[in-house]
Order: structure tokens, then C-alpha cells, then sequence
């Protein structure tokens, strides 16, 4: 068993010493026009609630989606003064692990999602799809882990 500590890790050593199921070292920062609409698009495909810090007015500040299968994804007002997370609308392109693409593409059937790429399974042994959020983001959702 591997002993050693991910801070411990160089970037240069083989890409097969990394676990294939990192456990949350890499975070996506989104923001959105609307935040609350993206986060209840993100709960109806699966992701669950983390924390939220909002001011009165409603404008997100910081707030975290849990995928169950492991990562993060920060989603925040776009329009604040001091947005960190921002790019423009439908610029982010992500990819999310998961052991059953056939339920999320459920979902976001049900859900009514934009369909970008239908499910299909690739000649690497992967299934998968991909679908635009509330913003044109593009979202892929596959069982291809690495």
C-alpha cells in the first residue's frame, strides 16, 4: 500500500500513481447570473448540497455541490464586486466521473437538459453524454475514470 501523502507527490511522477478517485484535490469555481437556479440544476442531476454563504440581498458569495462520487463544484454570483470564479457565460467545459451514467442521463432527461452529445458508448470502453447548464456551460457525465 502507498504510503505517501498527496502534498508529498511531485507533478513529474507517472500518471498511474495517482488514485483514480482523487479524494476533492481539485475544485471547480464556477459563477452564474443566477446561482440558485444553477446550484437546483446541479441537485436535480445528482449533486447534493454543501455549504452556502449568500448576503441578504441573495448574491452567493461561496457555496459547494457535492458530486457523491467524489470532487467539488464551487458555484457563485457572477455580478459581485469580488467574484474570484469568473468567466463568461457558457465558457467552462467539465467532465464528471460517474459509475452510472444511465441514471444521470435520466436526470437530465427529466430535468430538460440541452442535450450537446447524445449517450454513447466509446471504442475506449467509456459510456457516456454531455449537456449545457442554465448558462451553456457544457457538462459531460461518463464512467471513463482515467
Amino acid at each position: 500500500m502507498d504510503t505517501t501523502s498527496q502534498q508529498d507527490r511531485s507533478p513529474q511522477q507517472d500518471a498511474t500513481e495517482v488514485p483514480a478517485r482523487p479524494d476533492h484535490n481539485v475544485w471547480v469555481g464556477l459563477s452564474y447570473t443566477d446561482p440558485h437556479a444553477a446550484r437546483a440544476w446541479l441537485r436535480a442531476l445528482g449533486f447534493v448540497d454543501g455549504i452556502l454563504v449568500q448576503d441578504e440581498g441573495g448574491a452567493v458569495h461561496h457555496s459547494e455541490m457535492l458530486w457523491p462520487g467524489g470532487g467539488r463544484v464551487m458555484v457563485s454570483s457572477r455580478d459581485r464586486a469580488d467574484a474570484t470564479f469568473v468567466a463568461g457565460a457558457g465558457a467552462a467545459t467539465l467532465y464528471v466521473v460517474t459509475e452510472d451514467p444511465d441514471g444521470v442521463w435520466e436526470r437530465a432527461q427529466r430535468l430538460g437538459a440541452s442535450v450537446v452529445r447524445p449517450m454513447e458508448d466509446s471504442d475506449y470502453g467509456s459510456r457516456g453524454f454531455s449537456i449545457a447548464d442554465v448558462e451553456g456551460n457544457s457538462w459531460s457525465f461518463g464512467s471513463y475514470a482515467g
